[in-house]
């Protein structure tokens, strides 16, 4: 499988457009930035129902092959970036945590199904589910000591890190005993999500 390497105007591009809710989030907090930068890399990396989801983007990104395997985990973390800063302006987003479990059972189910629909649509659900992460990060998350544009910087970072472990792991897809293992680690992500989601629909 030939892993499609983006020109170089398409990776400033892409840059670019990632930074573009970072700078906007740095007017918001001007707070300690090395603090600011390590608390961002460390909350997508130690909360389980966001690890699982950015793993599964990866995943599903590798399952489909390119162009998805890059523009699922772009489109990912830039929409993220986006979320975030609706969170710290205070825009009311209701149901986040919920939206974050089906998330995971959704992606994960998307990964186990071998679903393959078109790249827009791909990349419209995986927005849709960005939104919900980032605005967690951006607004519930957001120490008030801590630089925002620090900290955005350091959750896109660790949240890409996530999506290429998954497209890491995805490459097993390429054998038949890889796909069959993708599917099943798809269907624990699933299963993940489903666990996550449960105490939210038993306090309903």
């Amino acid at each position: 499988m030939n892993i499609p390497i983006p020109n170089r105007w398409q990776s400033l591009a892409t840059l670019a457009g990632l930074l573009v809710p970072a700078l906007a989030l740095a007017h918001v907090g001007q707070g300690d930035i090395a603090g600011g930068f390590v608390t961002g890399l460390e909350h997508p990396i130690l909360g389980l129902d966001h690890v699982v989801a950015m793993v599964a983007v990866g995943l599903w990104g590798a399952q489909l092959g390119s162009p998805a395997i890059w523009v699922l985990p772009v489109t990912f973390p830039l929409v993220m970036a986006f979320g975030g800063l609706l969170g710290v302006l205070g825009v009311n987003l209701p149901g986040v945590e919920i939206g974050i479990a089906v998330s995971a059972i959704t992606l994960g189910l998307m990964v186990t199904l071998a679903v393959r629909p078109p790249l827009w649509a791909a990349g419209m659900l995986v927005g849709l589910f960005a939104i919900f992460h980032g605005y967690a990060h951006g607004g519930a998350e957001l120490p008030e000591s801590a630089n925002a544009l620090a900290f955005a910087m350091g959750f896109v970072i660790a949240t890409g890190s996530l999506h290429v472990t998954g497209i890491i792991i995805g490459l097993i897809n390429r054998w038949p005993w890889g796909m069959r293992s993708l599917r099943t680690g798809g269907a624990a992500i699933a299963a993940c999500g489903l666990y996550f989601l449960v105490p939210y629909l038993a306090g309903a």
